[in-house]
C-alpha cells in the first residue's frame, strides 16, 4: 500500500489522520492522482491536480499500479550505466534496490556530483525491446540483464535539483538553466515575488523567486518545488520582459535586499512533501 506523505498537520486534524509510514529521501510526485488521498495539507488542497508522494521503495513494490503513470523524483545519481541509463536508490532503506532511469529527453543528461537531479517520466516494467521501439533508443541489453523486468522510468525530463544555499553560493554554475529547487517559501516579496530559505548554518543565503504566471497563492512556510530558469537579478530586464509595472518603492527594495544576487523565473510551482534535509 502506498501511504501519502502528511504535512503540516497540526491539533485534532493530525490526531485523525496520523497513521504509521516511511519517508525515504526519495519522494515521488505523481502528476496524475491515482490513488484516494486521505490527508492533505493546506498547498495541496488549493491545487486543481492531485499529486501523491510515495519512496522509491514502493516504486519497486508498486510496479503495476504505477506502470504508465508519470511520476517526479528527486535523487542524486547513484551509478552510470551507459550513456542513455543510470540508476538511482533510496538511501535510507537498506537493502533498497535500485531503480533504472532511461534516459529518452533526447540529450545528454548531466550527472553531477552530490546534486539532486529532478527526473520526470512514466515509470515501465522494463523490457529493452519494448523501450527501444516505443522511444526510438538504442540500448545494450547486455547492460542492462539486471534490470530486465523490473520497474524503470523513462526520463522525459531531467533537470538539476539543487538547493538555494548551493545556488547562491554558485549561481554562475546554474545560469541559464533549467533547474529545479525543493525549498520552504521563507517570506512573500510581493505579489508575483518570494524567497525559497536556506539554513543559515550552511552558509547560503535565500533564492528570489519571480513568478510571471501564479497559479494560486504562495504562502510562507509552504513546501515547494520551484521548476524554472535561473538568470541575474536585473530589474528593468524582469520587467520589460514579463510586463511588471512594479512601483519605485518595491524596485528600491529589491536593489537593497538583492543586490548582485541571483534569481529564478519560475515556470511551474507545486507542492513538495519532502522533508527538510
Amino acid at each position: 500500500m502506498i501511504h501519502q506523505l502528511i504535512t503540516n498537520l497540526s491539533g485534532k486534524r493530525a490526531r485523525e489522520c496520523r497513521r504509521p509510514f516511511q519517508i525515504g529521501t526519495i519522494m515521488l510526485a505523481l502528476t496524475t492522482m491515482f490513488l484516494g488521498a486521505a490527508c492533505t495539507n493546506n498547498l495541496e488542497a488549493r491545487r486543481t491536480e492531485g499529486e501523491n508522494n510515495v519512496t522509491a521503495q514502493e516504486v519497486a513494490d508498486n510496479t503495476v499500479q504505477l506502470v504508465g503513470k508519470t511520476v517526479t523524483i528527486r535523487s542524486q545519481p547513484v551509478r552510470k550505466i551507459s550513456p542513455t541509463t543510470f540508476t538511482v536508490s533510496d538511501q535510507q532503506f537498506f537493502g533498497s534496490e535500485p531503480i533504472l532511469v532511461v534516459n529518452a529527453t533526447g540529450s545528454v543528461a548531466p550527472l553531477p556530483e552530490n546534486i539532486d537531479l529532478q527526473i520526470t517520466g512514466p515509470v515501465a516494467n522494463l523490457v529493452v525491446a519494448d523501450i527501444e521501439r516505443q522511444y526510438g533508443l538504442d540500448l545494450d541489453p547486455t547492460l542492462l540483464v539486471e534490470y530486465e523486468n523490473k520497474p524503470a522510468i523513462i526520463a522525459q525530463s531531467i533537470a538539476l535539483a539543487p538547493k538555494p544555499g548551493e545556488i547562491s553560493s554558485n549561481p554562475s554554475a546554474y545560469y541559464n538553466k533549467v533547474i529545479a529547487v525543493p525549498a520552504e517559501v521563507e517570506k512573500i516579496v510581493g505579489q508575483n515575488s518570494f524567497t525559497l530559505d536556506e539554513d543559515k548554518l550552511l552558509g547560503g543565503q535565500d533564492l528570489l523567486v519571480v513568478n510571471p504566471n501564479p497559479k494560486v497563492p504562495i504562502r510562507a512556510d509552504e513546501r515547494v518545488v520551484v521548476t524554472g530558469v535561473l538568470r541575474p537579478l536585473v530589474i528593468a530586464d524582469i520587467e520589460r520582459e514579463f510586463g511588471f509595472n512594479w512601483d519605485t518603492g518595491f524596485k528600491r527594495q529589491l536593489e537593497v535586499e538583492y543586490k548582485n544576487r541571483p534569481v529564478l523565473i519560475a515556470q511551474s510551482v507545486y507542492p513538495s512533501a519532502l522533508e527538510r534535509r
